[in-house]
């Protein structure tokens, strides 16, 4: 079926683009920048139907991330990260729903799921404390999820700790204004933010477990099969996506850019057999890249489709086949990267942008390999592995 997103996408590519150098200067998406991808529908492709949304087939998504981050890093991070989150709320009580999506459907929800706050309980719900760090868009978000852990009434983590995501609206945290000085995805945002003894209803905590094996879509009454799969297939895939769209875009300049350019030596880069073997080598790794990703979450549809259910071991080699598949296409970017000349590092050269990206992007803790492979072999071979490695499968 044709995904009427990524055809508006398309159309506007040229618009995305010229604002890439804007939303770095910025360290936040440039207003125009926003309002592009709320026009074509990007923050809506994994929204429920009941809301305005399209419910697009996982896959449409990541195409679609993929485009608008090979346009721009910044503009395909924050379609990515941002976008992901209506997958989440329309998982999530009725009352929050509304609360969001009742007065404006293109209301933004920001994150960071990371579990930096605590949750007291109090009478008629929680009391919320904390400071998280790379909250991507933010700027453009009006509600918020946030990982944390319940405590007792006493302020104490629960033990074993029990994590949990917290929606919050706009007045109750506060975005830490120049918290966000790195050196690439500059344009995305990613500013800390504060809560100080927010008041939260129970209905506004989400069970993380129950998210993490697909259990909460079942109990919420959802059959779209997207809504079914884990969170570790669906959350990665945006940002993922946007990675491996960034390598597309590099690719893209890059032969741009060696189509014309003479080496030192004298010598036409198209001329230099080296060098066309490098680029074609890199080219077919970042295929390969894109292909394993897709292929991987049309598996997982499928399966959670045909209605079975998604064990540890099949989250974890997913999981090892989406951090894979960042790292071989951020490989090839260096490769070609190495190959592209002293003025392909010039600040008005987009190459060196899109090489800052990528590596920015690669840095996210959803791309760290060691624990997820080291998880991924031990479930294959029958051992069950245990404490961190379980953490983020």
């Amino acid at each position: 079926m044709p995904n009427p997103v990524l055809e508006a996408v398309a159309s506007r590519a040229d618009e995305i683009r010229a604002l890439g150098p804007a939303n770095e200067a910025l360290g936040r998406l440039d207003d125009q920048a926003a309002k592009i991808l709320r026009d074509v529908g990007a923050i809506r492709m994994l929204q429920p139907k009941t809301y305005g949304g399209l419910e697009l087939h996982p896959r449409d998504f990541a195409e679609t991330v993929m485009k608008i981050a090979s346009c721009d890093g910044a503009t395909g991070w924050v379609a990515g990260v941002v976008g992901v989150h209506p997958w989440e709320m329309a998982m999530a009580d009725p009352r929050v729903q509304e609360e969001v999506w009742g007065e404006d459907p293109d209301t933004w929800i920001a994150s960071p799921y990371a579990p930096m706050g605590l949750l007291r309980p109090v009478d008629g719900g929680y009391v919320f404390n904390g400071r998280w760090q790379f909250s991507s868009g933010t700027d453009h978000c009006r509600w918020i999820f946030l990982g944390g852990f319940l405590a007792d009434r006493d302020g104490n983590r629960l033990n074993p700790p029990q994590s949990v995501h917290v929606i919050l609206p706009r007045a109750d945290y506060e975005i830490v204004e120049d918290s966000w000085d790195v050196v690439g995805l500059r344009g995305t945002g990613s500013k800390d933010v504060i809560v100080k003894d927010a008041f939260v209803p129970g209905y506004r905590v989400i069970e993380y477990a129950k998210v993490v094996d697909g259990s909460l879509a079942a109990e919420s009454g959802l059959t779209n099969p997207a809504y079914r799969m884990p969170f570790s297939a669906a959350f990665p895939l945006g940002i993922t996506s946007a990675v491996i769209g960034m390598c597309e875009g590099a690719l893209a300049h890059h032969l741009a850019h060696q189509r014309e350019r003479v080496q030192i030596t004298g010598q036409a880069a198209k001329d230099d057999p080296y060098v066309m073997s490098a680029i074609g080598a890199a080219a077919a790794e970042i295929a390969a890249s894109r292909s394993a990703l897709l292929d991987n979450v049309c598996q997982v549809y499928d399966a959670v489709a045909d209605g079975q259910e998604i064990s540890f071991e099949r989250r974890a080699v997913g999981r090892r086949v989406q951090a894979a598949a960042a790292w071989r296409a951020v490989r090839a970017v260096d490769e070609i990267v190495a190959r592209s000349g002293g003025n392909a590092m010039r600040l008005d050269n987009p190459i060196q942008r899109f090489w800052r990206d990528v590596h920015t992007g690669l840095a996210h803790a959803i791309h760290v390999p060691g624990p997820v492979f080291h998880a991924s072999a031990l479930a294959e071979i029958g051992v069950e592995p245990q404490g961190p490695m379980r953490s983020m499968i």
